[in-house]
């Protein structure tokens, strides 16, 4: 997606700066000049600046320390105490460096402190404010974006699915195969209209939902992938493995099967001794997926629209649900197209 001028990193940086820059002038331009104080303290005046382009550089990095480290690390993960002793320690050291200056550089009987201290709270305080409101604004500005492109894609992603969650020529061949059973009156008919109806009525129903029972995804993905093994007979070979250690864990519905749907659809034509891998496990909250297959990198392969949602809508969907609590690892090499999946169920 194409970023507007205004959040791109050169406009976002000079609005900092501008933001600064005015910040920096006020003292300048509401206190006026006074050519006979200034004579009289030539003295002290390199001293000043010098001591107010540091604190300058102290309020630069506190703003963006508290914006970047403070609010994320700290205030949004509810550790308030350590939040208060960061922010009470920074504006003690700042009380000392100003107490410091003046025992430096003035005369004893120029020093006030307490005014020196008064000064130094409004000004950190107003940097605190100012850093915080800062960060939680944008944060929420993120938040909303997110929130605003993720029910967006559900929604095209719920379009998608409805057009095409499985191949049609999966839905045609299992079909034909059923036509056939009839005919021969099998007894593997039965079950195979079970697990037919089964497989549509979650895509009809469970998919729906924001989020489904892994193991009903997993239930969904054995009546696929048997289906296709009864299609298919011995002329593939199919390696399935797929586990649960516990019951409760979740899933973005339909998230898997575009894997799997890929595999047979480039893994069974034109290749010698075909052969598919599915695994499938849990593991300290960890949701482990592999699907390889062989294919033949000899043979054009012939792209089909209406094959499933995609694997880089699946990319897109994984970045927007789960964001950096998954891992996608798409590997082809030596006549071996392999998927790897890690993705945080909590």
């Amino acid at each position: 997606m194409k970023q507007e001028w205004y959040q791109q990193k050169w406009a976002i940086i000079a609005r900092h700066m501008l933001a600064w820059l005015i910040f920096f002038s006020l003292p300048y331009l509401l206190h006026p000049t006074n050519e006979k104080y200034d004579r009289d303290r030539m003295d002290e005046k390199q001293a000043w600046a010098m001591y107010v382009y540091f604190t300058y550089l102290v309020m630069v990095v506190f703003f963006y320390l508290n914006a970047w480290v403070f609010i994320p690390k700290l205030v949004y993960k509810k550790k308030i105490v350590d939040y208060i002793l960061y922010i009470v320690g920074i504006f003690i050291f700042m009380c000392t460096m100003r107490y410091t200056f003046e025992k430096i550089f003035l005369k004893p009987h120029q020093m006030d402190i307490k005014p020196a201290i008064l000064f130094t709270f409004f000004t950190f305080s107003f940097v605190l404010s100012a850093s915080t409101a800062f960060q939680m604004i944008v944060d929420k500005m993120k938040l909303e974006r997110r929130s605003s492109a993720r029910e967006n894609e559900l929604l095209k992603t719920e379009l998608s699915l409805l057009r095409s969650q499985v191949s049609p020529h999966f839905m045609f061949n299992v079909l034909n195969n059923m036509v056939s059973l009839a005919r021969k009156k099998s007894d593997v008919l039965e079950p195979s209209l079970i697990k037919l109806s089964s497989l549509m009525r979650y895509m009809l129903y469970e998919a729906a939902e924001e989020k489904v029972l892994l193991k009903k995804e997993i239930e969904y993905l054995q009546s696929y992938i048997d289906l296709q093994q009864q299609r298919l007979g011995a002329k593939v070979k199919l390696n399935v493995m797929m586990s649960l250690t516990e019951d409760h864990y979740e899933i973005a519905p339909m998230l898997l099967i575009p894997f799997i749907e890929n595999a047979f659809k480039h893994g069974v034509g034109n290749i010698e001794y075909p052969q598919i891998d599915i695994d499938l496990y849990t593991k300290n909250d960890m949701l482990y997926f592999m699907v390889r297959n062989k294919y033949n990198s000899s043979v054009e392969q012939i792209k089909d629209k209406t094959s499933g949602i995609g694997l880089m809508n699946v990319k897109r969907r994984l970045d927007l649900l789960y964001g950096n609590n998954h891992s996608l690892l798409i590997t082809n090499r030596n006549d071996c197209f392999t998927v790897s999946l890690q993705l945080n169920l909590r």
